[in-house]
Formats: structure tokens, C-alpha cells, sequence
């Protein structure tokens, strides 16, 4: 293999406002589409203007987590795990260490951290997860989720970005007893444990799902995608996604009754009807050219947008049945976002495009090349305040993106 895994949404069915107190992975409703005005159009040829990067973050493929006066995000030095803090003009506040990371294979950190209420949540490789404040790093609780829980690690290190809602923070150790887990944010004491199928965790972010009476915590396990009551843990649901590697990296994307659900390696996406009630869900159809490995897709107007792991083609697929509207060999394999309308890529080679979905193709605005940072270009990008977040192992960079 030559990549890891890991790393790393009244009747009408609705996302969950969950995300409205927190900072966290791929936006506001963990969907990957940024809700920023006032951006521009086109680049110039050596792409925004660069306001700042810091070189000295150590392994890994941490996103930012930024806040209104903060930038988090994490890395790895010397097998040891580290959370750092800047403010928005890039000076360092502080660095605190949480533990050690994965050195095995594809090293560094996995996880992006969660801002949530004044504190930051991370999970290491290792399944320790760690509440800081986020004002000064100072250590609140940790969990070891494999002492305390039965957590089986996998062949690349667990990884998750954590979800919160409320009180709760859930997280998917994939322990056969202790599955998935609700913990209370503010102690880590756990509120209930799900068995779910009893399945190994499988590099997966969950999302949460709002419907009239119930929440469902949606996550993917080694063989399948589960769907649980968030308010007791109990199993509403479960349904069939496997590939050959059990690596479901990609966050599960929730639009009206719609819950697609994807995986790399040539297995490709699934979409599931939810019932009214949320307690079942049936297939709607399975696609395998939008195979996406870790590169997530945007799900709007109708469209799925991503990028294929074995096809190597930027794709775009109807929301409704699953068919291949058309593909370019651009950008791909990537990481995708999305913000005014406009598709943000990262693809593995390196290059940030700025791309104009068509009725028929993509038009591809503006791109440049990456210019700092060390290893595997597999961090998603983030879009704050007018600002493009790029980390790129031990650098992130900071880009004006606003139009003036």
C-alpha cells in the first residue's frame, strides 16, 4: 500500500445545530462547506497573499481549529504528541505536551483538536483523550480508552475527530463492549456505552443527526455504519460498508432524509434513506467511482463533489441516483471544501485549487503550489474569517483569501 489511511453531516430532516458551540473538523456542520463572505474570485499567479507560517509543529496531519482570537492545532516531536496554541497573527502562546503519538508507520499526529465552551478536546493514536483549557493548556481530565474502556487499536493508529453536543462527547474507541462511548465533556465520567456490532473503530469522524424527538449519533466501524440513539447509546440501526482494509476515514455527509457514506479503495459511496422516525434506513444506490480515501466530499445543490482514489479524478455525482455526471483528472487524489460556492482542493501533490463547479465540468480558477512543510499532503484545508488554513506536516500557513 502506498498511502495510510486514516486520516482524516418540523418532518423535514434536519443537521444538528451540535456544531453551533464548537470549533471543530471540517466546519460548523462537519460537511466541509464554510460559510464565508466576502472572498475572492480568482488568485493571482503565485496564489493569495501569504500572511504567515510556522515551520516547527513536528509530525502530523493536524487541521486548525480556529477560534474568534485562537489558532489551535497539534503535532508530533520525538514520539511525543503536542497541542499548540497561536494567536491570529501567529505568535506562539503556548505548547503542551498530551503523550505519545504513532511512530509506526505514516507518523504523527491524526486528529484535529475541538474547541468546545473553553476547552480543547484531542484524541492520540494511542486512544488517550485529553480536556485542556484552552486559554492557558492546562490538563482538566484524559481518559485512556484502552485501559479504561477495552479499546483495540488498529493497524494505523486510532483516529477521530471528536463530536460534541451538549454535555456529551462522543467518541468511537471500538472496544467490543465499549463501541462507542457518550462522555460528559466537563468530567470525561462516561454517561453510556454502546456496543454497536462489536466492530474495531475504522479511522472514521462521526456526525449527529436531528430529527423531530431523537438525535442519531451516525459512525463507522470496521464493517459498518451505525446509527445510535445519542441519548442513550441503544443500536437504532445498522448497515453493511466494507473494503479491503476496514478504513472508513471520510465523515458520513446528511442532507434532507439523505445520509451518504463513503470509503477509498475502489469501494465508493452508499446513500441511505432515513425514515421519518430515524429508526431505519434503507439503500437508495451505491456508487464506486467516487471512492474518495480520506479526501472527503461536498454535498450541496443536488451534487456530490469529490475526489476518486483509484480513478484519480476530480468527480461529480447526482445526489439522487448515484450517477456519474462527469470527472476530470485534476487534482486528485485531494481533500475538498467549499465556500460562496466555489470548490476548495488539496490534492496530494500539493497544489490548492480554487475550482468552479459547471453544469458539465469543472473550471478550474486559480491554483499554486504549496510551499512549505514536510511529508504527506493530507491535512483538510479549513476557511476562517477571510483567511485559508494549509497544514502541511511540520508547517501551517496562513493565506489572505479575502476579496478587500
Amino acid at each position: 500500500m502506498k498511502h495510510l489511511i486514516f486520516l482524516i453531516s418540523a418532518l423535514i430532516l434536519t443537521i444538528s445545530a451540535y456544531s453551533q458551540n464548537s470549533i471543530q473538523w471540517r466546519g460548523q456542520n462537519r460537511d466541509g462547506i464554510y460559510n464565508e463572505t466576502g472572498l475572492q474570485k480568482a488568485w493571482p499567479a503565485e496564489g493569495p497573499k501569504l500572511l504567515w507560517h510556522f515551520d516547527q509543529l513536528g509530525d502530523g496531519h493536524s487541521s486548525a481549529s480556529v477560534t474568534e482570537d485562537r489558532i489551535y492545532t497539534a503535532g508530533m516531536k520525538e514520539g511525543i504528541g503536542t497541542v499548540y496554541c497561536f494567536d491570529l497573527t501567529g505568535k506562539p502562546l503556548w505548547e503542551v505536551q498530551y503523550g505519545a503519538e504513532w511512530t509506526e508507520n505514516w507518523d504523527g499526529v491524526r486528529s484535529t483538536p475541538v474547541i468546545n465552551e473553553g476547552k480543547l478536546f484531542i484524541m492520540s493514536a494511542f486512544g488517550k483523550l485529553v480536556c485542556l483549557d484552552a486559554a492557558s493548556g492546562k490538563t482538566i481530565w484524559n481518559v485512556d480508552l484502552m485501559k479504561d474502556y477495552g479499546a483495540l487499536n488498529i493497524q494505523w493508529g486510532v483516529t477521530e475527530n471528536l463530536l460534541i453536543d451538549g454535555n456529551k462527547l462522543f467518541c468511537t474507541p471500538g472496544g467490543p463492549d465499549a463501541n462507542v462511548l457518550a462522555l460528559d465533556k466537563i468530567t470525561g465520567k462516561l454517561i453510556w456505552k454502546s456496543k454497536g456490532k462489536g466492530e474495531k473503530s475504522a479511522y472514521g469522524s462521526p456526525i449527529l443527526i436531528t430529527l423531530p424527538g431523537i438525535k442519531i449519533l451516525v459512525a463507522m466501524t470496521e464493517k459498518s455504519i451505525l446509527g445510535i440513539n445519542a441519548e442513550n447509546g441503544s443500536l437504532l440501526w445498522s448497515h453493511e460498508q466494507t473494503n479491503q482494509w476496514s478504513v472508513h476515514p471520510n465523515t458520513p455527509v446528511y442532507d434532507n432524509g439523505m445520509l451518504y457514506c463513503l470509503s477509498g479503495y475502489g469501494k465508493g459511496g452508499v446513500m441511505l434513506q432515513l425514515s421519518p422516525d430515524g429508526k431505519t434506513v434503507k439503500e437508495l444506490w451505491r456508487n464506486s467511482s467516487l471512492d474518495s480515501r480520506m479526501g472527503g466530499v461536498i454535498m450541496k445543490n443536488g451534487k456530490i463533489y469529490g475526489s476518486g482514489d483509484k480513478t484519480k479524478k476530480l468527480q461529480c455525482i447526482d445526489q439522487k441516483t448515484g450517477n456519474l455526471l462527469f470527472s476530470e483528472s485534476i487534482f486528485a487524489p485531494a481533500n475538498i471544501i467549499s465556500a460562496e460556492g466555489l470548490l476548495y482542493v488539496y490534492s496530494e501533490a500539493g497544489m490548492v485549487g480554487l475550482i468552479e463547479p459547471l453544469a458539465d465540468s469543472f473550471k478550474t480558477i486559480s491554483s499554486f503550489k504549496v510551499p512549505f512543510g514536510s511529508s504527506q499532503h493530507w491535512a483538510h484545508l479549513v476557511i476562517v474569517n477571510k483567511k485559508l488554513y494549509v497544514r502541511h506536516g511540520n508547517s501551517l500557513m496562513v493565506y489572505d483569501i479575502s476579496s478587500k
